[in-house]
C-alpha cells in the first residue's frame, strides 16, 4: 500500500530528502516521519515554498509532472506587473534553460487586486522603502529550473516571493508552512 502527503514547503527548505554536498541544508525529512521510500513530487527551489505532493509510488510522479497537469503559482514581484507583461507571460517568453535559449509555452496569467492570504515568510522579503511590489497568478503545465522566476524577470518583474498553491485540482488551501498531511490517494 503506497502513502501520499501535501506538504506545505516553507522558504528555505531543499524539496528533497538526501544532500550530499558539503553545506548543511534544510530536508523534507526534517519536517515529518515520513515512511521509507518516500519521494517528492516536483520540486520547489530552496527560495520557492508551498505545495508539494509527496508519494511512495513512483507512477504517481510521472502522472502528476505531465503537462497534463496545471500547476499554479502566486508570485510576488518587484514593481506594479503590467497588462502588457501580463500578456507576455500568458503568451510565452524566452528564458535561458541549460545554456540554450527557450520559449515557454503559453501559459495562463493575471494579476491578483488583493494580496493574497498567506502565511507570513519566515524571512522578511524588503520593506516598503524600496518601491512597491504587486502579486500575479501563473498557471503551468510545465516546471523548467526556476521557470515561473525566469518568466517574471525577463518581463522586467523579478519575483521576490514564489508560492505554488496549486497542483490540477488539489489546492494549498490552509496547509501551514511545515506542515504534512496523509491522504488517501493523489486525484489532479
Amino acid at each position: 500500500m503506497h502513502h501520499h502527503f501535501l506538504l506545505y514547503k516553507p522558504f528555505g527548505y531543499l524539496s528533497q530528502f538526501i544532500y550530499n554536498l558539503k553545506r548543511n541544508k534544510k530536508l523534507l525529512g526534517e519536517l515529518h516521519d515520513f515512511p521509507e521510500g518516500t519521494m517528492a513530487i516536483g520540486r520547489l527551489d530552496e527560495d520557492s515554498e508551498g505545495l508539494l505532493i509527496l508519494t511512495t509510488d513512483g507512477w504517481m510522479s510521472e502522472v502528476v509532472r505531465s503537462k497534463k497537469v496545471e500547476k499554479e503559482y502566486y508570485a510576488q514581484v518587484d514593481g506594479l506587473i503590467t497588462d502588457e507583461a501580463v500578456n507576455q507571460l500568458e503568451n510565452g517568453v524566452e528564458i535561458g534553460f541549460k545554456g540554450k535559449k527557450y520559449t515557454t509555452l503559453p501559459c495562463k496569467a493575471f494579476r491578483l487586486n488583493e494580496v493574497p492570504n498567506l502565511p507570513e515568510r519566515g524571512k522578511k522579503i524588503r520593506d516598503e522603502r524600496h518601491g512597491p511590489t504587486s502579486w500575479v497568478s501563473i498557471t503551468v503545465t510545465e516546471g523548467k529550473f526556476r521557470q515561473v522566476r525566469k518568466m517574471t524577470s525577463a518581463v522586467g518583474f523579478p519575483t521576490l516571493r514564489l508560492v505554488r498553491v496549486r497542483i490540477g485540482k488539489i489546492v494549498l488551501g490552509d496547509l501551514q508552512p511545515g506542515q504534512a498531511v496523509e491522504i488517501d490517494s493523489i486525484e489532479v
